[in-house]
């Protein structure tokens, strides 16, 4: 029965990646289609804006032109991830952890397509009060998807909600 479990949340991780993931490359293809090399797009002005740009590194403008380095960091991220997924129980309580995997690996391949397929990724939205870094919909979902991690490890669940994750001698 575990194992069926574990298709059935692979299955469920599949489409629900797919379908976040689908929506990030068709926001950065209007992007490229209706931003670059126009002016900015003002959605409240001094606010929120569309913005193009081509960003060779990773969050924040760090690690410029290290796409060697990113894609093998994104790909290791994705594998932990996937691990966890896998590992996941199947009980009710740990749909916030399964959605917020989703999310986290929806945004890491929604940059990782844009940096294998372009050598960079296409940010588009820029907020202006705190002079943000411009971002994209992946990174919302990672960005996003993290914070919440945080709060449900910390507030929600406890520590041996967790030991489903721990490496168990068999034999040994």
């Amino acid at each position: 029965m575990r194992k069926k479990q574990r298709i059935f949340s692979f299955i469920q991780l599949f489409v629900a990646v797919a379908l976040l993931t689908g929506f990030d490359q068709l926001t950065k293809l209007l992007a490229v289609k209706n931003l670059k090399g126009k002016a900015d797009i003002p959605l409240i002005p001094d606010v929120l804006y569309f913005q193009y740009l081509e960003n060779r590194g990773a969050a924040f403008g760090i690690f410029q032109d290290r796409k060697i380095f990113l894609v093998l960091l994104t790909s290791l991220i994705l594998v932990g991830v996937c691990y966890v997924l896998w590992k996941i129980p199947a009980d009710k309580k740990y749909i916030y952890l399964k959605l917020l995997c989703f999310l986290i690996t929806a945004g890491g391949i929604g940059n990782l397509i844009d940096r294998v397929r372009l050598d960079y990724v296409i940010d588009f939205i820029y907020f202006a009060p705190i002079d943000f870094p411009v971002f994209n919909v992946a990174d919302i979902y990672v960005s996003v998807g993290m914070v919440f991690l945080f709060i449900v490890v910390l507030f929600y669940y406890k520590d041996e909600d967790f030991e489903f994750l721990k490496w168990k001698n068999k034999g040994v």
